[in-house]
């Protein structure tokens, strides 16, 4: 636990606010590199060794009170709860004292979020039509990846106005509660109630604490795995419990300490430039050889998501948007216009860690699985292109 107290906590979510938007934008360049280095391991000469790697059995505790997974499951079943408890406390922020805690203020970004989650998945849906077995994937290019499309729109530098952003940030927050949501109901196995009812009992203790008014952290990382094992046995994803646990996460001073910002300052910098790095350096890795670029290309799961990142977004977002300012439902920030809605609207379909956390989800199929990865690259990069190309024309008319 950080001793400094939070005297003035409306500057020091102001000061959070910004060091996110920093640690997001470097966040999606080490991301960026990962990825890079994920691919040139896994088609390098000694590619073989890539999945021989991640597949490597590593086993916690001992005896019968012992966990056995492989390093990539690790990384996608634990580390990524760290990162979705990153997830949770960033939601539970801008839901009590961000942008999203006022119904005036929030109604925009999540009717756009709506509009860029529901017209992406009915484009997968109508395109997969023919293939029941590739229909699980219809929630892939629903999601938007904060780093990397607020990466992208660091390029465009002060040209682009703040509200702008602000804008973005918002849609892409509603996007990861739509996508938590989707994944806690959609992609979650057989269900033992023991193990939920473990996980559960230990969401009541972290609540029974927050009322006997404990702030020291190291009670609350002990429940806190407790809870993640629960529900790692119980079949529902083990990532929802880092996301129930960040929106646990008191948002108000406790003691004089402002424990939620605390823990997003302290976290957030190791889940953006280490954990979700990791991620994509154990997932992406592909060996692209030109059988299994055409088969990809061949395959309507690639399709799918190419067409709900790239067009589904792009118009799902714009048009929830302008729909609702025409039926003056909802208005949007100072300074932001329809050149830059359709040009965050198409930033919006680069969806990359959450919709690659989806495609392991979705299939079990290495080959569709790996023609949805290829989907994802392809979708989220004309995504980037097209956002930017969009912003660009905005900026250099205005």
């Amino acid at each position: 636990m950080v001793d400094n107290p939070i005297t003035d906590p409306d500057t020091s979510w102001k000061d959070a606010g910004t060091q996110f938007v920093r640690s997001e934008v470097s966040g999606g360049v080490v991301l960026l590199i990962a990825a890079i280095a994920a691919l040139v391991w896994a088609n390098a000469p000694f590619g073989d060794t890539y999945a021989s790697f991640w597949q490597t059995n590593l086993s916690i505790g001992f005896g019968d009170f012992s966990i056995s997974e492989d390093l990539k499951h690790w990384v996608n079943d634990a580390l990524m709860a760290i990162f979705f408890f990153v997830v949770g406390l960033e939601i539970k922020r801008e839901l009590v004292v961000g942008e999203l805690n006022d119904r005036a203020k929030a109604t925009l970004p999540f009717i756009a979020a709506a509009g860029g989650v529901i017209v992406p998945a009915l484009i997968f849906v109508l395109v997969n039509l023919g293939d029941s077995s590739e229909i699980p994937g219809w929630a892939i290019p629903m999601a938007t990846d904060i780093a990397f499309a607020v990466a992208v729109l660091a390029i465009m530098g002060s040209r682009i106005p703040s509200g702008v952003r602000l804008l973005l940030l918002s849609i892409a927050i509603v996007d990861d509660i739509i996508a938590i949501t989707v994944i806690a109901i959609f992609y979650t196995d057989a269900i033992s109630l023991a193990w939920l009812g473990l996980g559960a009992g230990g969401l009541l203790a972290v609540l029974l604490m927050q009322r006997l008014n404990v702030t020291r952290i190291a009670p609350y990382v002990g429940v806190g795995i407790v809870v993640w094992l629960g529900f790692f046995e119980s079949g529902v994803h083990a990532t929802i419990a880092g996301v129930l646990l960040g929106l646990l996460t008191p948002a108000r001073p406790i003691k004089g300490r402002h424990v939620l910002e605390q823990l997003e300052h302290s976290l957030h910098p190791y889940t953006a430039l280490i954990i979700v790095p990791l991620f994509a350096l154990a997932n992406v890795g592909i060996a692209i050889s030109g059988p299994v670029l055409s088969d990809a290309v061949a395959s309507s799961v690639f399709w799918g998501i190419v067409l709900g990142l790239v067009v589904g977004k792009t118009f799902g977002i714009s048009l929830a948007i302008f729909a609702a300012q025409k039926l003056g439902i909802a208005k949007a920030p100072e300074g932001v216009e329809p050149g830059h809605v359709w040009g965050i609207a198409a930033l919006g379909g680069i969806g990359f860690t959450v919709s690659l956390f989806i495609s392991e989800l979705a299939y079990d199929i290495p080959e569709i699985v790996d023609a949805a990865k290829i989907g994802i690259f392809a979708g989220s990069i004309l995504s980037a292109a097209v956002g930017v190309l969009l912003l660009m024309r905005k900026t250099e008319s205005s």
